[in-house]
């Protein structure tokens, strides 16, 4: 588990392993080595090397020590380094005739300057290890902060503080050189320490920030690869890769580095295919080439204006070269047949025409509809309400009428009813004035 957001403890011990990250042949660690000769015993007259390979800050950073304590160190245990004006602590990560691989590899030669072992970690070195740790984070939020106001052009990615707390790493991003003298000064009277700055490039700065790719895996630079190679959009091409910067692009900004793991084999495949065959010459017009299928070892042309692709073969494109060299043009060309699995497009169109209607529901659509039709009829009643008559105003209108009546005002009660008469028999005759109205 390299990434240090994916349970892993402070010294880099993954959260939940019995081990404690300290197996046999590797760990849980970032950068880890395979120790393959772990199982094998050492003859009695040999001694084992005294180079041990010490790992620090999760394994982003390793350095090697000499070992003159003539104790036998084992891969995980905390040790007690010498540091600047001081000491630090880190995890054994290699020990043995491996470390003389690994020394070769990174041209590291052993001179009496190289810094020694001291002892296993103790419990208050170890105390004070974490209590570094914890401050890192803080350390580095104030030191942005603290570039951001003196204007100048960096972004710091990482702190690390050694174990004693007398110097401090200052990792930054840059796309030019920076001046940052009177930034060390004011690192230095603000978290009193030794201020080391180290510049670092966008593919390092997201090995040391980890984190998952695209092909669901933790990054490749925070878990095995420290040696960065220049990768450029050809080696998407000849992969037959579309260029999406979006696809190609890691979480670094620049392309993948894995576009560089397979090319090589890409580019052996296309020694077979012929040069210089991107046009083609026969009767019915130039067939200019469309791709090439490595896996198939076939080239798609195709005439312009027309949407039809012909899959030539090697031989073929090689035999119309040479015809094309001497002269001649074929009449058309002739496309390889290319095999179908009928199995699999049966099973294509037998799922094409799948009939879902009914079977399929859409919760999503089914609430918002229910939600319509509850707002419909809710407004439909307030319609309604507003429309029918109000009752506490009939009702007055009433006790209103019979006060008028038990007054004696026998004439205005008449008016009114012969009032409702007309508006009653609206479009009929009225009565003359010597005609009573009809018996109800």
């Amino acid at each position: 588990m390299g990434c240090g957001n994916c349970g892993t403890g402070k010294s880099g011990k993954p959260a939940g392993c019995k081990s404690n990250g300290t197996c046999g042949t590797s760990g849980c660690n970032r950068m880890n080595v395979f120790d393959w000769l772990s199982a094998l015993p050492l003859s009695d007259s040999s001694k084992p090397y005294h180079v041990i390979e010490v790992s620090f800050n999760k394994g982003s950073r390793k350095e090697f020590y000499r070992n003159n304590t003539h104790h036998l160190f084992e891969k995980g245990q905390m040790i007690t380094v010498e540091g600047v004006g001081g000491f630090d602590v880190g995890m054994v990560n290699l020990t043995g005739e491996l470390v003389k691989l690994q020394m070769k590899k990174y041209s590291v030669k052993e001179d009496p300057q190289m810094k020694r072992i001291l002892r296993l970690a103790s419990e208050d070195e170890l105390a004070n290890y974490y209590k570094q740790k914890d401050r890192e984070n803080e350390v580095m939020i104030l030191s942005r902060a603290i570039a951001k106001q003196l204007n100048l052009d960096m972004k710091i990615c990482e702190v690390e503080i050694q174990a004693d707390g007398k110097k401090g790493t200052f990792f930054y991003t840059a796309d030019g050189r920076v001046d940052f003298r009177e930034l060390i000064k004011v690192y230095a009277t603000e978290f009193k320490l030794k201020v080391e700055m180290k510049q670092i490039g966008a593919r390092q700065e997201s090995g040391k920030v980890g984190g998952i790719g695209s092909c669901g895996r933790e990054l490749c630079c925070s878990t095995w690869l420290t040696d960065f190679k220049s990768v450029n959009t050809n080696a998407a091409r000849y992969q037959n890769l579309s260029i999406n910067q979006t696809k190609l692009s890691g979480q670094c900004g620049r392309l993948k580095c894995c576009l560089n793991y397979e090319l090589d084999t890409y580019m052996d495949a296309l020694k077979v295919f012929p040069l210089h065959a991107d046009v083609l010459r026969t009767t019915q017009g130039d067939a200019y080439l469309l791709k090439k299928d490595i896996f198939k070892n076939l080239m798609w042309y195709g005439f312009k204006g027309s949407s039809k692709q012909y899959p030539m073969a090697i031989d073929q494109v090689k035999e119309i070269l040479k015809e094309n060299k001497e002269g001649r043009k074929p009449e058309e060309l002739q496309p390889v047949e290319i095999e179908v699995n009928e199995a699999k497009l049966v099973a294509k169109t037998e799922a094409s025409f799948v009939n879902d209607v009914g079977q399929i529901s859409l919760k999503t659509l089914e609430k918002n509809s229910k939600k319509r039709n509850v707002a419909n009829r809710s407004k439909s009643e307030q319609g309604n309400l507003d429309n029918k008559p109000n009752k506490s105003n009939h009702n007055r209108l009433n006790q209103s009428t019979k006060t008028t009546v038990q007054q004696g005002n026998e004439p205005t009660q008449q008016s009114q009813r012969s009032k409702q008469n007309q508006g009653k028999n609206s479009g009929k005759k009225p009565l003359k004035k010597n005609e009573e109205n009809p018996p109800k």
